[in-house]
């Protein structure tokens, strides 16, 4: 380890130290506090909106003159409405049910002993991005409500971005018994890798980011890690599907925001509806600028360019549709299970057997039936923000509110109990009784 790299862990140490005290203060705190915190947390958001906005325009213009790619743009640009819409959703947050506390288990073993399973914080969330500056207050306002601490490294393309957001954030936690050291922002490479090492004070990493970027991060650390790695989410049209509303589907699911994780990257179609849907289709989906890529089936119908193999496995992140005629059903679902990501998958069908094979069959955190895979979304399922989606077949899967970032323990109340009684031919019973 270099000398810098070597200064990088021993500072963040401290730092994490100093987050994981804060968030044991945080877990002790009532609902109340805790909601009261994102109120000010709110509220100095929406004062500082001219001073945060200015520096995501500056971010903006750095990315443009540096020509990143058009997607990191679409994902770092912070408009106003989209400030509006994440401190609403810090708002929403505050007002949904305490995680913390919840009684999942009251037993009593025996009389005078009783088990109590009760959810907890996690302790620190390490959270990891590239570009998306929203996703400041998004994490940080489930982190507070969850009763967890927070660090927070968004990419190079966003730090002026992020550092307005965590300013704001701590001059509205300054107000409260919140102490401000809860949400930490990271801003050098350095830190990053350093923050992987720290599993004595990280409880879980979630990395926001690209396949690479996620395997990277998987690959590096012994804290356990939250996210998915790709977002390949597929649209198939079945024979019996509704023309006019399958192809308003289609277009929401590419083009509402193309560069999210739960736009849609290929379309499935069945070979009996493929022209009447395709010719009806591609003018909705061209007027809109979606580059079509097509297999030879589609383009005997569109004039379109060849879809390669390579296609079938590609998140563009942008206005790029590959398409593929498929026999039937059980096609549609073989190419899903190859090449799908385990994000989100939908179908478009009026025939209600045919939707509950495929939604019983596919394997994926989302399975949606007539209806765009951009309803992937925490905010959309009502948890109020997301701090990612998880597509790992373990809980939590899908987008991770609030529910996923508590664990529990058993709390366990006697009255001078020995195990020894219990025990032998003589044991005494258990009485096992819910209360």
């Amino acid at each position: 380890m270099s000398l810098s790299a070597t200064a990088a862990a021993s500072s963040l140490s401290a730092i994490a130290q100093q987050t994981r005290d804060s968030a044991r203060h945080l877990a002790m705190l009532p609902a109340t506090a805790r909601n009261q915190a994102l109120e000010a947390i709110a509220q100095a958001l929406e004062a500082a909106t001219s001073e945060i906005l200015a520096a995501n325009r500056a971010d903006c213009q750095a990315a443009e003159v540096a020509s990143l790619s058009a997607a990191l743009v679409a994902r770092l640009e912070l408009s106003e409405p989209k400030l509006k819409s994440a401190i609403a959703g810090m708002r929403e947050v505050a007002s949904l049910p305490d995680p913390v506390g919840a009684v999942q288990l009251h037993r009593e073993l025996d009389q005078g002993l009783v088990l109590t399973r009760i959810t907890c914080p996690l302790g620190v969330l390490g959270v990891i991005f590239e570009a998306r500056p929203d996703a400041v207050i998004q994490i940080s306002s489930l982190a507070i409500k969850s009763g967890n601490g927070v660090m927070l490294k968004g990419g190079q393309e966003a730090l002026r971005s992020c550092e307005a957001l965590v300013a704001a954030i701590h001059r509205g936690l300054a107000q409260t018994s919140v102490d401000p050291t809860t949400v930490q922002l990271l801003t050098t490479r350095e830190e990053t890798l350093a923050l992987l090492k720290l599993d004595q004070y990280v409880d879980l990493i979630i990395p926001r980011g690209s396949n690479a970027f996620v395997r990277f991060v998987q690959d590096n650390t012994r804290i356990p890690v939250l996210g998915h790695a790709e977002g390949i989410c597929h649209l198939y049209i079945d024979h019996a599907a509704d023309v006019q509303k399958a192809v308003a589907i289609a277009v929401d699911a590419k083009t509402q925001y193309p560069a999210a994780c739960n736009a849609i990257e290929t379309l499935l179609v069945h070979q009996e509806i493929a022209s009447e849907f395709l010719l009806e289709a591609v003018v909705a989906l061209q007027l809109r600028n979606v580059e079509l890529r097509g297999d030879d089936r589609t383009r005997e119908i569109l004039n379109i360019a060849a879809a390669t193999e390579a296609d079938w496995s590609t998140e563009y992140s942008d206005l790029i549709l590959a398409i593929k005629i498929v026999d039937d059903l059980d096609e549609a679902i073989a190419h899903i299970h190859t090449y799908g990501s385990r994000h989100t998958e939908a179908i478009a069908t009026e025939d209600t057997a045919t939707a509950a094979t495929f939604m019983a069959q596919v394997d994926a955190a989302g399975v949606f039936h007539n209806c765009s895979t951009r309803f992937a979304d925490g905010f959309r399922y009502g948890f109020g923000a997301e701090v990612g989606i998880s597509t790992q077949k373990m809980p939590p899967r899908g987008p991770v509110g609030l529910e996923g970032l508590v664990t529990y323990k058993y709390q366990l109340v006697g009255k001078g109990q020995i195990v020894a009684t219990y025990a032998g031919s003589n044991a005494k019973p258990f009485t096992h009784r819910d209360l």
